[in-house]
């Protein structure tokens, strides 16, 4: 049975692009558009990794990650941050809220590819 992977993030170009990459690796694919739909798609598709923005619109990816830390039932579920925040301060803070990696944009598929890999191994 195929990993899944949830895309939670609100610009359009780069769900595409991503979801296209990880449909063509052998991924199932969901995606959200915002951070309650990224909670509600966790508890209904069920994946085994999030691409997590942190700016989404009503919950951002730092109160999702949040969220998903606090539910024993998401226990296994790998994060990983995918977002323009690069600051040290930023990625300091995705990693103590639980992230798995942290991936600043402009990003190389193949290196996202690999970590996505890389986090689905482990």
């Amino acid at each position: 049975m195929s990993k899944k992977i949830l895309i939670a993030d609100d610009e359009p170009n780069i769900v595409i692009s991503i979801e296209f990459l990880m449909q063509n690796s052998g991924y199932q694919v969901a995606t959200a558009v915002n951070g309650d739909e990224a909670l509600r798609q966790i508890a209904e598709f069920r994946p085994d990794l999030i691409l997590l923005d942190i700016m989404l619109p009503q919950k951002n990816g730092f109160e999702v990650c949040q969220k998903i830390r606090e539910n024993p039932a998401w226990n296994g579920l790998k994060v990983v941050m995918l977002t323009a925040k690069g600051r040290e301060s930023e990625v300091t803070k995705g990693l103590a809220l639980g992230a798995d990696a942290y991936i600043t944009k402009p990003f190389a598929t193949k290196d996202l590819l690999a970590q996505v890999q890389r986090l689905l191994r482990a």
